[in-house]
């Protein structure tokens, strides 16, 4: 299994992101404490520039609006003519017809490397009936099956890498699925740990070969949620501290004994 913890604490890839203004800050403190160099320009007139130096970049659309809709236009034109890895965070694409009209634009224009979205998201971009509440998940009862669906149907649909979150996450790129049963709910009481993960995903493709995007995005979602259930204090002060710290203290062989310790207890 390639470490690209290793490759990306060793390379400091660049990850431009088109940022959620609520969040932006916590990403940025995120994406440099694993190693990476997070740039968060706002100017569309500087869209390809940025992209020219970037080695992943991250459209989220958070805070949409019709500057930065065009500024996201441009990047990821950009992105897609000069190969560089662009992932999408869809943020509450189901709460209202301007952002769902956004979503299915970029994503009629554009390739995307890889979507990363909770439950309710993902459900609404695969065209399969779910409870949306804006950026929570929804829909209570759910099983193994239902999740895979949503998540290779919307992999497939999109001919892309879909991240799909919740108290498990599940990563496909429409044949095989990969699942994460680790975290915390400690990540809902920090608004924006779902759009940190969305610019990591973009850190661990920038080091990655293109036929190793699954296996890049599995090991961010493994990495993001073992590191947020291994801090002690879950408090929500002090919580989102600690998961920096164990991001900056991260490495491919903690990762490995955090997974085997959870396999032996579990």
């Amino acid at each position: 299994m390639t470490d690209f913890i290793t490759m990306l604490k060793a390379t400091n890839p660049i990850v431009m992101t088109v940022a959620n203004t609520i969040t932006s800050g916590d990403v940025a403190n995120g994406l440099n404490a694993i190693g990476a160099s997070p740039i968060m320009p706002s100017a569309p007139e500087e869209a390809e520039a940025m992209v020219n130096i970037a080695q992943g970049v991250t459209i989220n659309v958070g805070s949409i609006n019709q500057e930065q809709f065009r500024q996201s236009q441009l990047t990821c034109d950009a992105a897609n003519s000069q190969g560089k890895p662009l992932v999408l965070d869809p943020v509450a694409v189901a709460s209202s017809p301007y952002r769902s009209q956004v979503v299915d634009t970029l994503l009629g224009d554009y390739n995307f490397s890889a979507i990363r979205g909770n439950v309710g998201e993902i459900a609404f971009l695969a065209g399969v009936a779910w409870d949306t509440h804006g950026i929570d998940a929804g829909g209570d009862e759910v099983d193994f099956e239902q999740l895979t669906t949503i998540v290779k149907t919307c992999a497939q649909k999109y001919h892309t890498i879909v991240i799909m979150t919740g108290e498990i996450d599940y990563i496909s790129d429409g044949k095989t699925v990969k699942s994460v049963p680790y975290g915390t709910p400690a990540f809902a009481t920090h608004v924006g740990t779902g759009d940190l993960l969305s610019s990591l995903v973009a850190a661990f493709l920038a080091v990655a070969p293109t036929d190793e995007y699954l296996e890049a995005a599995y090991q961010a979602a493994l990495t993001f949620a073992l590191c947020g259930q291994k801090v002690n204090d879950k408090l929500p002060g002090q919580w989102f501290n600690g998961l920096l710290n164990e991001l900056y203290l991260v490495s491919n062989d903690k990762i490995n004994r955090w997974e085997k310790e959870e396999l032996h207890h579990g």
